[in-house]
């Protein structure tokens, strides 16, 4: 076994617990506290030649931990505003004017209801003006899958939509980027 290799298992055995502690009390889910973990140590075997000896590595090991949660925040919350932007895009193409305030809240319930992979497509389509050849290749798909799951997943906004009692014609819908929904 190499000298970096037992410094890590060292290092890990000795700060794993109180890594952990430290991320959970500042995570909102166990999820999240345990990618910060992991990260952590990630990062941490990446510079093993940069631990310091002894007693400071401890202190390291947190520094370590603070930036990686400090990213993970910054990640949440670009992320949780991307949603609010495309949840506000959403209200503006589907809004009436006169219940702008509760279409607006009744689009983003509904497109809150919408699978993870449903939102990322109309999102990529919407918001990002991906078309289907771009957004296959993003993701690794054919185009023909693409557009199947596009259609299916509009087909389930419209339904939410219905459901939220949301109604607007073709006409309304007006893609900024030039690209219908």
């Amino acid at each position: 076994m190499s000298d970096d290799t037992q410094r890590f298992e060292a290092v890990y055995r000795a700060t794993y617990d109180q890594i952990t502690a430290y991320a959970a009390r500042r995570c909102d889910s166990p999820q999240d506290a345990a990618d910060v973990v992991a990260e952590t140590f990630v990062i941490v075997w990446r510079k093993i030649d940069e631990l310091p000896p002894g007693a400071q590595a401890r202190l390291w090991v947190y520094g370590v931990a603070r930036n990686v949660l400090a990213d993970h925040r910054r990640s949440a919350l670009r992320r949780q505003a991307r949603h609010r932007d495309l949840d506000a895009e959403m209200a503006d193409l589907y809004g009436d004017l006169a219940d702008r305030s509760v279409e607006r809240n009744a689009i983003a319930q509904a497109f809150a209801t919408l699978p993870e992979d449903d939102r990322e497509l109309l999102a990529l389509v919407a918001w990002e003006g991906l078309d289907r050849r771009e957004i296959a290749a993003m993701l690794g798909l054919s185009r023909n899958a693409v557009r199947i799951r596009l259609h299916r997943a509009r087909r389930r906004l419209s339904r939410a939509l219905e459901v939220a009692d949301v109604r607007f014609t073709a006409t309304d819908a007006v893609v900024p980027t030039g690209r219908s929904l």
